[in-house]
């Protein structure tokens, strides 16, 4: 976990990041650092993603986001892949008075095809564990049970893939190898955004890491992906 707190009588912003399933912290280091630098406040978790059911999760992070929360600021989540459900499931449970905001990058809001195909793996169970389960497009658990949403949600999708398997055969176009551009989408939504990226790389691509600032900001994602700030290209190289 880490956390940057207040700094004198400075209220910043804060952003809580969670990471997605059988991932660490570490996968959302260049975007934690790109939002620190823009003057948000983060707390980035360590939690079981593949242990434990979702709500079961959100029940897990629910201490540390619950101290973070205390600070006298807005309060915004940042989620990667099934950290976009845990983000939702703890906000319907445990929904913080200071809420201001989500982004999504690759989250299987309408389930994984890929799950799908792999669920009935013994290694996709034992290797995902219960939340696995919860990512398939029928699952009656997962993204299915959660409410719909009543606060600003911006979805950014990635529409390139590295595994031609998942690519070209499992998944509908475009997608980025784990989720469809189509699944990533959520009804209710404010805005939504596609880049091009793969799945694991939404998170260090600086034109994403640039349209997540932009919509903790505005509310809003820019109109267009062409053009990347120079700083945010060399900062997230």
């Amino acid at each position: 976990m880490h956390e940057v707190p207040q700094s004198g009588e400075a209220r910043y912003p804060g952003v809580v990041l969670l990471h997605g399933i059988a991932r660490t912290s570490a996968s959302l280091i260049k975007l934690e650092r790109a939002l620190q630098a823009s003057g948000f406040a983060t707390l980035n978790i360590d939690y079981a993603s593949r242990r434990k059911a979702i709500a079961a999760l959100a029940d897990d992070i629910h201490p540390e986001v619950a101290r973070f929360a205390e600070r006298d600021a807005p309060l915004h989540f940042v989620a990667h892949s099934m950290g976009g459900l845990v983000a939702r499931a703890y906000i319907a449970k445990y929904r913080p008075d200071r809420l201001a905001g989500v982004v999504m990058l690759g989250t299987p809001n309408g389930g994984s095809e890929v799950a799908d195909l792999l669920r009935g793996s013994r290694l996709y169970r034992a290797f995902y564990g219960p939340a696995g389960l919860e990512l398939t497009t029928g699952a009656t658990t997962g993204s299915d049970a959660l409410p719909a949403v009543d606060y600003p949600v911006g979805v950014i999708a990635g529409n390139r893939f590295i595994d031609p398997v998942a690519g070209l055969f499992v998944l509908p176009k475009p997608n980025d190898g784990r989720v469809s551009v189509q699944s990533a989408m959520l009804a209710g939504m404010t805005d939504h955004i596609t880049v091009k990226a793969s799945h694991t790389g939404l998170p260090r691509r600086a034109i994403a890491i640039a349209q997540t600032i932009t919509f903790l900001r505005e509310g809003r994602f820019r109109p267009s992906e062409s053009q990347e700030p120079a700083s945010l290209r060399r900062s997230c190289a």
